[in-house]
């Protein structure tokens, strides 16, 4: 008999930039990217509601409706990744070091960016969290405003699932107002990014036992 299909969500979000001019103090040496998994995008959401009502009108009023990693509190930022670790969900992360990512990809930026979100997305089925059948929706956060950027990036991730893993996925690119999953993806993103960039694995310890895959891509240094 035929297990019953189910929808599996995926919502990832990075931190640091692909610049790769380290003369320029504000750019990074690392790149991060940050994918919550789960089976229910209605507890996420509710999640997310139950953290802004939480908050001060202030506050709510200085986040635009919106949980921005950089804008929160730190005691807040604890907070919200202490009560994740009692919700049903899975992390994965992978860090680019920069300094050793290849010189001809240093211009091919939207190329390195498919790249290491596939690499993660190829890691995340390997962990058989889900059965082929499953229906698997992929929620970007929205980068580019360029439609043909937008749809290469949708359809490299499409084609590769397939290839890979015989697996047919949907891929959409949204705001954080509008699949509130990504708010949360935002968070880890920049947790992990404190982590490598500036040495300070605080947030990212926080979540760990809810962290399946933390590695990195081009070797550490």
């Amino acid at each position: 008999m035929r297990k019953h299909m189910s929808i599996c969500y995926v919502y990832f979000d990075e931190s640091g930039d692909l610049g790769f001019d380290f003369s320029k103090e504000k750019t990074s040496r690392h790149f991060v990217v940050a994918m919550l998994f789960c089976h229910d995008s209605k507890k996420i959401e509710k999640f997310v509601k139950k953290t802004f009502a939480s908050f001060s009108k202030t506050e709510v009023k200085s986040l635009n409706g919106v949980l921005h990693a950089h804008k929160l509190r730190p005691t807040v930022r604890r907070r919200i990744l202490r009560q994740l670790l009692g919700e049903d969900i899975s992390v994965l992360v992978i860090v680019l070091n920069k300094e050793q990512v290849h010189a001809e990809l240093h211009k091919a930026k939207h190329v390195l960016y498919n790249y290491v979100v596939n690499i993660l997305l190829d890691r995340l089925m390997r962990k058989g969290l889900f059965d082929c059948e499953d229906v698997v929706e992929v929620v970007a956060a929205q980068r580019e405003t360029n439609k043909f950027l937008n749809d290469n990036f949708s359809r490299y991730l499409r084609e590769q699932s397939i290839k890979n893993h015989a697996m047919r996925i949907s891929v959409s690119i949204k705001t954080p107002k509008e699949r509130k999953g990504l708010q949360i993806a935002d968070l880890l993103a920049w947790s992990f990014f404190r982590k490598y960039e500036h040495g300070d694995p605080l947030y990212a310890d926080i979540i760990s036992e809810k962290t399946i895959e933390e590695s990195w891509l081009f070797g550490k240094k």
